[in-house]
């Protein structure tokens, strides 16, 4: 009876959450102004195909016990064709600064393409995501002889017992079966649940273009995992949101002395400089626009353009890395049907509007993330507040950075 009740209470509560995130307000809704015009969702599923999952890990509370937690961390997957297609996608991925991990690369360097689907997890955490992908994918198909998924990571470990070993196979195979189109859970979820954005909670966070190119409409969509940035250099929607709350709501921890930086006294802020800019983020952008591989390495460059716009420089030990893919061409790459196929791509005169998409998408993934995480507590009482959504209309206000009218 006991183990029903808890499943029943475990089910009401990812209920409740699910449509608290439903009616949750994203940056549009707040005014900050954006570029360009998005899909249906404003979402990396605005791609058709396109499916996004998540498995969320929240448990414990108090000192950090390596092992035992405070666990706040989780899994994203992102899965090019959805889970019903075996088809690869061409591919292109670059980076600003390579301070982490993205698994697969090399073969998608070579090949140009790859087998979705794209995992984000904890730093410590990629080689159990990718065995349990590689394992999925040998389940699913039978097209080819191995498999090298792609696997990226960004670093938990403030919010997080990241050196305990917390996620399992179990919680990749989640994420991937809970896979969905529609709407993206934003904020403290999958992969995103414990990280850090420029020194306010930070998280998962997705935004979508559209593009018109011959005549024909096409979708850039980008997913982000948030957790880099300097609170001093952040500007949103072209105000110094940062520079303005510098010293408010600065992370912060109870428990003296036993948090990574040691605060004087109980919930005095963990640093008295701008919370430590060494950090990360995973972008992943999709587009049913069909661009050959070399290609989307050109895309996939782009979204240093919107962390530029946003203020920060991609420091010394943030892992800025990115991944484009495309789903068009689809028959071209099915690697069974033999002998010449035909591959459609859009003119390189017309993939200025592609990079324009990326950058404006990346740039609105980034804001939705910090608009859509909660503070939260974690190991070592450590506490990240929220970017306070009041403070943020008056500050863009104050420098005449709020938008007329939203899409």
């Amino acid at each position: 009876m006991m183990r029903v009740l808890r499943l029943a209470t475990a089910l009401a509560i990812g209920l409740a959450a699910s449509a608290a995130a439903a009616q949750a307000p994203r940056a549009r809704d707040l005014g900050v102004p954006f570029h360009g015009e998005p899909g249906p969702f404003n979402a990396i599923t605005d791609v058709p195909g396109v499916e996004v999952g998540h498995s969320t890990i929240i448990r414990g509370d108090g000192a950090l016990k390596r092992g035992e937690g405070p666990v706040r961390t989780g899994v994203t997957a992102i899965l090019p064709r959805g889970k019903d297609s075996a088809v690869p996608v061409f591919g292109g991925w670059a980076t600003a600064n390579a301070a982490g991990e993205m698994t697969g690369t090399t073969w998608l360097e070579e090949r140009g393409s790859f087998d979705g689907p794209v995992m984000i997890t904890n730093t410590h955490s990629v080689g159990v995501v990718r065995d349990a992908a590689v394992k999925w994918l040998v389940d699913k198909k039978a097209c080819c002889l191995f498999f090298t998924p792609v696997v990226a990571e960004t670093w938990d470990g403030y919010l997080n017992d990241v050196d305990g070993f917390h996620v399992k196979p179990s919680h990749a195979t989640e994420a991937l079966a809970s896979a969905r189109s529609g709407r993206v859970t934003e904020g403290n979820v999958g992969g995103g649940t414990g990280m850090v954005c420029a020194g306010f909670k930070g998280g998962i966070g997705t935004s979508s273009r559209k593009v018109e190119i011959g005549g024909k409409s096409y979708t850039v969509g980008v997913l982000v995992q948030c957790n880099y940035g300097s609170r001093q250099l952040l500007r949103i929607g072209g105000a110094p949101v940062g520079q303005d709350l510098a010293t408010s709501y600065l992370p912060c921890s109870d428990l003296p002395g036993a948090a990574p930086y040691k605060p004087a006294r109980k919930c005095e802020p963990i640093s008295r400089k701008p919370y430590e800019p060494e950090g990360s983020i995973i972008v992943v952008i999709a587009t049913d626009a069909p661009l050959l591989p070399h290609q989307l390495k050109r895309v996939a460059k782009r979204p240093t353009q919107a962390i530029g716009r946003m203020g920060d420089i991609s420091h010394n030990l943030s892992g800025d890395i990115f991944i484009a893919f495309s789903t068009a061409n689809a028959e071209a790459l099915n690697e069974s049907a033999p002998g010449v196929q035909a591959i459609s791509a859009i003119s390189n005169s017309e993939i200025t509007k592609i990079f324009e998409a990326a950058v404006d998408a990346t740039e609105e993934s980034i804001v939705n993330s910090m608009i859509a995480a909660r503070t939260m507590t974690g190991r070592d009482g450590v506490t990240v507040y929220a970017l306070p959504h009041d403070e943020l209309r008056t500050i863009l206000a104050k420098y005449g950075r709020t938008a007329k009218k939203q899409d």
